[in-house]
């Protein structure tokens, strides 16, 4: 590296002058069978054509473009990837919570109609007879048992109850034995 203050020396060579001309009478006087053939080109030249040639956009490669556009691609894909994924999603859960309104909203008619209903006093009144067995004031209720009637409620009640419905010694006796319950 020079020092500040002074020049790099120049080449003083006396057949460099000769040599630049005859460079120069070289280049422009071809032989007559030469015109077809061109000079060789230098390296740095050669490279650029090189380039030229096989790498279209940026110089690169055909492969390299390919993998570039790849990458791009898939960059693309998932950037969108994951707020198309959100949506479906919330648009399921939409779907979801309208059809839950929907279902809602019918039973809230079905449950509009009995309450109408039981807006009428007279209905009220079959509803106790019929489900809760009451009667009103100064009736004599009276309850009708068919003979098979017995039999078929002692044979769905539950173990507890026919347990009940045995005299002491039978319950102590199931209890002893471990066939009671």
């Amino acid at each position: 590296m020079p020092e500040r203050g002074r020049q790099p020396r120049r080449r003083q060579d006396t057949t460099s002058g000769q040599r630049r001309g005859s460079d120069r009478a070289r280049r422009t006087a071809r032989p007559a069978g030469s015109e077809q053939e061109s000079p060789p080109r230098p390296a740095r030249t050669r490279r650029t054509a090189d380039r030229a040639r096989t790498g279209g956009a940026f110089g690169l490669s055909a492969t390299r473009q390919a993998a570039v556009l790849a990458m791009v691609v898939c960059a693309l894909a998932l950037s969108i990837a994951v707020p198309l994924r959100t949506y479906l999603t919330q648009h399921a859960q939409v779907e979801q919570e309208l059809a839950q309104q929907a279902q809602l909203q019918a039973q809230a008619e079905q449950l509009e109609q009995r309450k109408q209903q039981l807006s009428d006093p007279a209905q009220i009144q079959a509803e106790a007879r019929s489900r809760l067995g009451m009667v009103m004031p100064g009736e004599t209720p009276y309850t009708v048992q068919l003979p098979g009637d017995g039999q078929l409620a002692d044979q769905h009640g539950s173990p507890q109850q026919q347990a009940a419905n045995q005299p002491w010694f039978g319950q102590l006796w199931n209890s002893i034995t471990g066939s009671g319950s």
